[in-house]
């Protein structure tokens, strides 16, 4: 099994290009949490920023993805695109794991990703919109925050991803594939 997870993509199409191309191609499914193709008006447009480029390469992914509605996802992006974007969380059961997907601005606190995961019997809980990584294990739930593969907040400023495969999470660095992070399930 191997699971690709990105987040905060926001338009820009070169950070899914070289996930997918570098790390995703091979994968059963990918797993997106959240904002997907505007920029938003806090954040900046690189070099890369093409929403229209994007949403052909998702369309035309041959691997599925998921993904869960973002504070910048919107009506407008969800027509474009082939698969819904408009849930505020997806629940992925893949080879016996509970996978729970959500952006994060409507659970933020520890607190409330903790209740929703013991609800749900999450295995895995991933969330984006802080831009930075998280991997830890609270009660019976591993929690995940790949960061954003497009506008980093780390104090690094690295891009980056996250792969699910053989019962292990790695965060890995977009651009250099450096493994940051490690976590068995």
């Amino acid at each position: 099994m191997k699971i690709g997870i990105i987040s905060d993509t926001h338009g820009h199409e070169m950070a899914w290009a070289d996930a997918y191309e570098k790390y995703f191609q091979d994968a059963d499914m990918i797993l997106h949490a959240g904002d997907v193709l505007y920029h938003g008006p806090r954040n900046p447009r690189k070099a890369d920023y093409n929403p229209a480029g994007l949403v052909s390469r998702i369309n035309s992914c041959p691997v599925p993805v998921v993904i869960a509605k973002g504070n910048c996802d919107s009506d407008v992006d969800a027509s474009c695109l082939e698969l819904p974007i408009l849930a505020p969380y997806a629940y992925v059961v893949y080879e016996g794991l509970r996978i729970i997907v959500t952006h994060g601005d409507a659970v933020m606190t520890d607190e409330a990703k903790d209740a929703l995961a013991r609800h749900l019997r999450a295995d895995l809980f991933i969330s984006g919109h802080i831009h930075t990584t998280v991997l830890e294990k609270r009660g019976q739930t591993v929690f995940l925050n790949p960061g954003s593969a497009a506008l980093s907040k780390r104090e690094d400023g690295k891009n980056t991803i996250a792969v699910l495969e053989d019962g292990v999470i790695r965060i890995l660095e977009l651009a250099t594939g450096a493994c940051l992070a490690d976590r068995k399930l």
